[in-house]
């Protein structure tokens, strides 16, 4: 039995803090194999300057060149539900442990996922608790909707940017050293993303 990790999301771009995360979770859980996974249509929030799927899995190539990155969704097409992905995953990978990592921002608020507790079924949910002792998460413990689920909550440095953020600062044609793979700058810059 493999342990497998997943890490989804719009990747618009991808930064330093999501391949931090990844790293985090791969390393703390052992995991076998860790799959990301781009999105086609975020459920949760608009995203007008949402750059091509296309773009966006090269970019997440060249951002965990260790990972499987899959382009399941973008395949799919139409809404990204979590739900659909895990039971593709689940199909896939017979057996195998499933271990879904997300921000603390995520965890908070995963009872408004759709069939989030068909979800909680199927994987470990791995949230990073990135504000520190002064968090929600540290002062409250986990929400209720949690109690008795399969969680791992770490604690992890502050990443103090947002991909929102970052596309800022490239259109004004700013320097993003240690927010972005050098790769994923000059891959944006040769085909002109988010200007």
């Amino acid at each position: 039995m493999s342990k497998i990790g997943i890490f989804g999301g719009t990747f618009n771009p991808p930064h330093i803090g999501h391949t931090r995360l990844a790293e985090h979770f791969t390393d703390l859980l052992k995991l076998d194999r860790l799959i990301v996974i781009p999105t086609a249509v975020p459920p949760h929030k608009v995203s007008p300057d949402l750059a091509r799927g296309e773009d966006r899995m090269n970019m997440c190539l060249l951002s965990f060149p260790d990972a499987v990155v899959s382009n399941m969704e973008l395949v799919r097409g139409g809404k990204s539900y979590t739900y659909d992905t895990l039971c593709e995953i689940c199909r896939q990978y017979p057996g195998d442990e499933l271990y879904f990592i997300v921000g603390s921002d995520m965890l908070l608020s995963f009872d408004r996922w759709y069939k989030y507790e068909e979800i909680l079924d199927m994987v470990t949910l791995c949230a990073a608790d990135r504000e520190g002792e002064g968090s929600a998460l540290k002062q409250n413990g986990a929400p209720d909707f949690l109690k008795g689920k399969r969680l791992v909550v770490s604690d992890m440095p502050v990443f103090e940017i947002s991909s929102t953020e970052l596309r800022e600062l490239i259109k004004n044609n700013m320097s993003t050293d240690g927010l972005l793979d050098p790769a994923v700058r000059a891959y944006i810059d040769e085909r002109g993303l988010y200007r």
